[in-house]
């Protein structure tokens, strides 16, 4: 049983009963109440009152966690796209890497625009990216929080093709950033079949 269905079946015990005092309520107004039986009616409109405002809490808890049900399926992967072969780089000022080829986004946290993830919640969350390079340039890649450094993958091959790739586990607040950036003097190529890639996930929120 989920948290919302142990939410939701509390709410409809309380529903019942609110329903029950009701009916004693309508029943004793229509009668002559002696000073006993007002003290009653006294109690149950007070135990009304109280049922009242847990019916409210137990609304909002639903909607906060109904809410919370769907910030937590956050996952995304994503290619440069590139159809043809293409070498991207080397520039003489870092540059974010926009990975256009979107192949999975729940939850919409990445923007293949932007090549920018952002946190639509507070928690802990796992990047990946895999870059791929060719000959006689260094190939490379960094990921960046809000700006600083987290890690780095790079390879310089001296002939033939290489791969690098690296991954991380991050503590994001809400709307903190998260972007893969090509180093200065750093190079990569991609191609129809999707080598260099950047993908990430929610663990759990915090």
């Amino acid at each position: 049983m989920t948290v919302i269905q142990q939410v939701s079946g509390d709410r409809m015990k309380i529903i019942m009963f609110f329903s029950l005092l009701l009916l004693v309520c309508s029943v004793s107004a229509d009668q002559t109440e002696t000073p006993v039986q007002q003290s009653n009616t006294q109690d149950i409109h007070a135990v009304l009152r109280e049922l009242t405002a847990s019916l409210a809490l137990q609304n909002e808890q639903i909607t906060v966690l109904q809410r919370e049900n769907q910030v937590k399926q956050v996952a995304f992967s994503a290619s440069l796209g590139k159809q043809s072969p293409t070498d991207t780089g080397p520039f003489t000022t870092e540059t974010t890497l926009i990975f256009e080829h979107v192949i999975t986004n729940i939850g919409n946290a990445y923007n293949q625009s932007t090549g920018i993830f952002t946190a639509p919640v507070r928690g802990v969350y796992h990047f990946e990216f895999h870059i791929f390079g060719t000959a006689g340039i260094r190939a490379g890649g960094s990921l960046f929080r809000n700006g600083d450094l987290i890690c780095t993958a790079y390879e310089h091959p001296k002939s033939g093709s290489v791969s690098a790739s690296n991954g991380v586990s991050l503590l994001l607040e809400v709307g903190d950033q998260v972007s893969v950036r090509l180093p200065i003097g750093s190079s990569i190529h991609e191609n129809q079949n999707h080598h260099t890639t950047f993908s990430g996930h929610l663990i759990f929120t915090m």
